[in-house]
């Protein structure tokens, strides 16, 4: 042991010498050490386990180390188990490995730093090494050269490995000689406190963090909350809210406009509701227009809401759910015509001006009473979707790449969504899709030869199968309708009664009452309209001004410029009826033979697509616009757009939604009389007409009693002739005729007969005629 001590002092000077003049310059072992990092933490994450990377390094092993420079206590824990840890500088090791270490296996073994005597050399199952003999064999884990009068730089760990230098092996670096003992911690030789870490470390990538589940969740729910859409999302809906105010004022108690429509299609949510909750089979045989059947179809019908009526019972609950479902379609249309713009390859501010101005336009705010007007988001959102799942843009055209069948099966379905809020809007877009599908049948025909699978096959299966939904759906909703206009032939509109609501052409440019800006300005353009609720048409001058200017100036190419325009006209001269060139040439021969058009009354209507494409040609302009300000603002140093410029580009936006300001009125509900809450059906509510029943129908959704009442876009024979026959009531051939038809109430609202036909029938005597009568609350109730 003497002697071998003395070998040792005398041989530990020789070797920190040549370690001393092998050392190699500060700039290129920091380079090396760089690049060994960065490849030992690639083949961590990119190689499979159990193949080698960069010069033989284990991914496995380095997957375990987690590829930190642990210093001597992790090699200490490692040597225990096996397996070799990243390793500290040649000092820190020769300190924690050198104590005893065999002097002349020292010398020898300078590659793997390991002492491979005979007696003690076990198989190294992590580097890979050949233990059979004192001479180290080419060390598989480090690449390096073993012959000790060789200066082998280790390519994979990056340290020098003169002569006399240990140099731990990056994977396996692990002293076994029985002789130096290492406790639990990994300190060698009873050396208190860990090795210092690798001075080189700090020049190394940082590596990557084992992150837990909640960081995870955390990270995803953070992304989603800055995303776009969600953005877009939560910007329409705030805008909504309050372009639509006072509408979310008083909820439960005011309905926007008046207070006749809006009731009617807050009970046609309610039932919607109601119906599919107690008995799905009677859905189209409402409570109202008793004894009729087939009932619901007798108007737009909302169907589509009919989630939202699952929840709440009553006529408050009814009005709240009208006026939620009312600020909610103002944010779905602006979201559906800002994701429509964006797909086609408008900016942000572009498609935010097509939002605003698809679901503010003010002709917009004469239709406030009518929801299954306003409820026309999911046109362009069904058009976005579909323009997504083919890859199409009107601005970078059809890429294959971008194909998703996905979106194009969602597009589908929210078209047909679309068409159960009613045909009123529903029916055109139906044919459109239509068209556009005979299209693209008519190019994947022609292209079939030329180009393999143009849309694909997932694509296709995806348009087969949405095409067949959306036909489905309807098919189905029309067969209640064709059964009313069989049932009902006054049901079908005539040319005489589209020539009454046809506008001129002046109502494009005549704002309703209900614009905050040009309402009473127009005033007197207004009172020359024979009917102006349906013929104020103006979309609004700052539209106008952006959708000429994209004529000239946008992103889009010229022929789809010149596409737009052809629309926006076309759309024009059907909004106007009869009022253009008598619509021989527009809109009658659609009255005339396609299915379902003659039931459609108001032509002004189509105004909503002329909206869409004015938006779209001043996307294309704005965002032209936007792009000129980022040039501009390249210039500058920093290359940033000025305070001015930023609000520049939102000048055309901000005008857009202040022609959208709206003075609608909120009007009191009237509230439900006790009675309807108490008398059974089938019954009969007096006075009765068009306006006065959509209340009453409103006021039976606590109950959904049969009623005669009931009020639609057009008047059933069996109704206007129980109106006729209780004029005279209470008589006895009033009496006997609701008896025969199946009456059984009569309700009399005492406060509403001022100025109607019944206005003195509580002065009749009823002695004799075989009925009660009794006061309810401000109600009389007669019992046949």
């Amino acid at each position: 042991m003497t002697g071998e001590q003395s070998g040792a002092t005398g041989a530990a000077p020789q070797a920190e010498a040549a370690a001393t003049d092998a050392k190699p310059a500060p700039g290129r072992a920091s380079a090396a050490r760089v690049g060994a990092t960065s490849t030992a933490t690639a083949a961590t994450h990119d190689e499979p386990p159990g193949t080698t990377a960069a010069g033989g390094d284990e991914t496995a092993e380095e997957g375990r180390t987690g590829g930190n420079d642990s210093g001597t206590r992790t090699a200490g824990a490692d040597a225990k188990h096996g397996t070799g840890g990243p390793d500290g500088d040649a000092r820190t090791e020769s300190r924690t490995a050198g104590a005893d270490r065999d002097a002349a296996a020292d010398a020898q073994d300078r590659t793997a730093g390991t002492d491979r005597a005979p007696r003690n050399d076990a198989q190294d199952k992590t580097a890979g090494t050949d233990p059979d003999s004192g001479t180290d064999a080419q060390d598989r884990t480090a690449g390096t050269d073993p012959d000790p009068e060789t200066d082998a730089q280790d390519k994979t760990v990056g340290t020098d490995r003169g002569p006399g230098t240990d140099t731990e092996d990056k994977t396996a670096g692990t002293d076994r000689d029985p002789g130096t003992e290492t406790d639990g911690r990994g300190e060698a030789g009873g050396t208190d406190g860990d090795a210092p870490a690798d001075r080189w470390t700090a020049f190394g990538p940082a590596p990557e963090p084992v992150l837990g589940r909640a960081r995870r969740t955390g990270r995803a729910v953070g992304r989603f909350l800055v995303h776009e859409w969600t953005l877009a999302a939560v910007a329409t809906l705030v805008v909504a809210a309050a372009m639509t105010w006072p509408t979310l004022r008083y909820p439960r108690y005011t309905l926007p406009q008046d207070y006749w429509d809006p009731s009617l299609q807050a009970w046609q949510m309610a039932w919607s509701g109601h119906i599919l909750r107690t008995d799905p089979a009677m859905l189209w045989h409402s409570n109202t227009f008793f004894p009729e059947n087939w009932s619901f179809a007798f108007s737009d019908t909302l169907l589509g809401y009919a989630p939202a009526g699952l929840i709440g019972v009553g006529p408050e609950q009814a009005v709240l759910r009208y006026n939620i479902m009312f600020v909610l379609a103002h944010a779905l249309a602006a979201f559906g015509a800002y994701a429509l713009a964006r797909q086609l390859g408008a900016g942000r501010i572009g498609g935010a001006v097509a939002g605003a101005s698809f679901a503010y336009a003010p002709w917009l705010l004469a239709q406030a009473g009518h929801l299954h007007i306003i409820s026309n988001g999911g046109i362009p959102l069904a058009l976005a979707m579909l323009a997504r799942g083919h890859g199409w843009s009107l601005r970078h055209g059809y890429r294959p790449r971008r194909r998703h069948a996905g979106w194009a099966l969602a597009g589908w379905l929210v078209a047909a969504w679309q068409l159960t809020l009613g045909f009123g809007i529903g029916l055109p877009f139906a044919y459109l899709l239509a068209g556009v599908g005979l299209v693209a049948v008519v190019l994947w025909f022609v292209r079939r030869r030329r180009v393999k699978r143009p849309f694909g096959r997932r694509l296709f299966l995806a348009d087969l199968v949405g095409a067949l939904v959306f036909a489905a759906v309807g098919g189905l909703l029309a067969i209640p309708f064709f059964k009313v206009a069989e049932l009902h032939p006054n049901a079908a509109r005539s040319l005489a009664e589209i020539d009454l609501y046809s506008p001129p052409a002046s109502g494009f440019f005549t704002a309703p009452a209900e614009s905050r800006v040009w309402g009473g300005l127009h005033e007197g353009a207004r009172a020359v309209l024979p009917w102006h609720p349906e013929m104020t048409l103006l979309p609004g001058f700052a539209l106008y001004a952006l959708a000429a200017g994209g004529l000239f100036f946008s992103v889009w190419r010229v022929r789809h410029r010149l596409f737009l325009l052809a629309g926006v006209l076309v759309t024009m001269a059907l909004a106007m009826g009869t009022r253009f060139l008598g619509g021989r040439f527009t809109y009658v021969p659609l009255f005339d033979y396609l299915p379902g058009w003659n039931g459609l009354r108001t032509p002004g209507r189509m105004m909503l697509w002329t909206t869409l494409l004015l938006g779209l040609l001043a996307a294309g302009a704005v965002t032209a616009f936007c792009m000129r300000v980022r040039e501009l603002a390249a210039e500058r140093v920093p290359p940033w757009p000025g305070p001015w410029l930023r609000l520049a580009t939102l000048v055309p936006l901000v005008l857009v939604l202040v022609e959208g300001l709206n003075v609608t009125p909120h009007p009191v509900v009237p509230r439900q009389p006790a009675a309807m809450r108490t008398v059974d059906g089938p019954m009969l509510v007096l006075p009765s007409s068009q306006n006065l029943d959509q209340p009453v129908m409103l006021w039976s959704t606590d109950r959904f009693q049969p009623m005669v009442n009931g009020g639609s876009g057009f008047t059933p024979n069996s109704q206007a002739q129980v109106r006729e026959a209780t004029v005279s009531f209470p008589d006895y051939a009033s009496i006997d005729y609701l008896r025969r038809i199946g009456v059984r109430n009569v309700v009399v609202l005492r406060d509403q007969l001022g100025g109607t036909p019944w206005e003195g029938m509580l002065d009749r005597p009823v002695e004799g005629l075989g009925v009660t009568r009794e006061q309810v609350g401000e109600a009389v109730v007669y019992r046949l």
